[in-house]
């Protein structure tokens, strides 16, 4: 006999009521009224939603995170010192480093902060890692990277920038557990994940691959990565991942070259564009490769001047913006970047005005990986300290939640991935989640 759940009393985000039959982790029927069957879950006038996604995180960095020490916030190097001297016995990692607290110390100034013991800190933009004396020994001897500075000695300074796969493999260790972050991805109401490393190919796939098979993983899962990548039942290959940074431009023909191999590949394309010149690099490598094709993606999007909105929209590509940056990062924005420019950060309202596609992930751990906290700076912008930026960017309720939406509907022949929201959930001050449902499988109920 087929594994029956009802769900009554729900009614849809557009206010009209809703019932759904679900057998064997399919929605078999939806309608306004469906009698109770197996087990029943009275929905109380909640609101049932498709499962919300994440379309840009970066699942074992963010993993990690939750057993690193956050520096987050510190602004002077007793601050650090404190927050580090709390950390557990053994090496320490940490993240958050502002630069604004010492610039980017070498090894001999971090090893003034902790010096009995290996400390790799990276920075808030998580393109660079420093590590004191104890932490580059353990790196062993050379020929290093390019990102690893080397001093006039020949010896590393204990500065690396963008050489992360590198220091895994240098490092070694096991890869951090998914469990607890998945679990709590699941309370905000994340039924899928796309995990958006650029250097995602065979290795990291392998171990996505056993964390969803040992139950770790619990959402679905998108991979972009390089060339690489191979396909798999377990999880869906998405783009291939461009990465480059505005430091380090590549030529537009290097990066056309990419396009086409992913062409040729049938995938589509995500560049990472955070500054308006790695934004100008993608647009013209596009064109030298041919145009745009369905899902390729502008990843952040965090600076978009307005005269380049035409253009994005004509070519058809979809932007998946960080508007949870607003929130946690606006306060430095308002501080560094210039008044005139500020217009251009995290464009939403803009992007929807010129029927740009437009998505929403957390660039976890980069960024909280709360869909909640996003959601609240979309409509309102404001920042931490509770400015407003851009708030002519600033999107409804209903938009900013569906920056979150997976592809999923709730029609008969789809899969069972939904969510149940309290009817006041536009308003509510944290997660309105109450119940997070996948394939059929209930994975977290209050």
């Amino acid at each position: 006999m087929a594994d029956t759940i009802v769900i009554r009393d729900a009614w849809t985000i557009d206010g009209a009521p809703q019932s759904l039959r679900i057998e064997d982790g399919m929605i078999v029927a939806a309608r306004a009224d469906i009698e109770p069957a197996g087990r029943t879950i009275d929905a109380g006038g909640r609101v049932i939603h498709p499962g919300l996604a994440d379309h840009h995180i970066h699942l074992f960095a963010a993993a990690a995170r939750l057993r690193s020490v956050d520096l987050s916030g510190c602004l002077s190097a007793s601050d650090i010192r404190s927050r580090l001297g709390s950390a557990p016995p053994g090496p320490i990692r940490a993240i958050g480093y502002d630069e604004r607290c010492a610039g980017l110390p070498d090894r001999q100034a971090l090893d003034r902060w902790v010096g009995d013991r290996p400390l790799r800190i990276q920075d808030r933009t998580g393109a660079l890692w420093l590590l004191n004396s104890a932490a580059v020994g353990t790196l062993g001897a050379g020929p290093f990277p390019g990102g690893v500075e080397i001093a006039s000695d020949g010896t590393p300074t204990g500065r690396i920038r963008r050489e992360d796969r590198w220091l895994r493999e240098r490092l070694g260790g096991s890869a951090p557990d998914l469990a607890p972050l998945s679990r709590a991805l699941a309370e905000w109401g994340l039924t899928e994940v796309t995990d958006a490393g650029p250097h995602n190919g065979p290795d990291e796939a392998a171990l996505l691959e056993s964390a969803i098979q040992r139950g770790e993983l619990l959402q679905d899962l998108i991979l972009m990565g390089d060339e690489t990548l191979p396909e798999s039942r377990l999880y869906r290959r998405g783009p291939l991942k461009l990465h480059y940074d505005e430091a380090t431009l590549p030529d537009p023909a290097a990066v056309a070259r990419r396009v086409r191999a992913a062409r040729a590949a049938g995938r589509g394309v995500a560049a990472h564009c955070v500054t308006i010149s790695e934004l100008l690099l993608y647009l013209a490598a596009l064109d030298e490769a041919g145009g745009v094709v369905r899902g390729d993606r502008i990843e952040h999007g965090g600076m978009i001047p307005q005269s380049l909105l035409p253009d994005i929209a004509q070519a058809g590509l979809t932007v998946v913006s960080n508007p949870g940056f607003v929130r946690t990062r606006g306060d430095r924005y308002r501080a560094t970047i210039a008044v005139d420019d500020q217009p251009d950060l995290y464009r939403l309202a803009s992007l929807e005005r010129c029927s740009i596609p437009l998505l929403a992930g957390s660039d976890a751990p980069y960024g909280f990986p709360d869909p909640w906290l996003a959601i609240r700076a979309a409509v309102d912008r404001r920042t931490d300290e509770g400015a407003v930026l851009g708030p002519g960017e600033a999107l409804s309720p209903t938009a900013a939640l569906d920056l979150y939406r997976s592809g999923r509907t709730l029609v008969p022949g789809s899969p069972a991935n939904l969510v149940l929201l309290e009817a006041d959930w536009a308003i509510a001050a944290g997660s309105p989640v109450t119940l997070t449902m996948i394939g059929g499988r209930v994975i977290f109920q209050r």
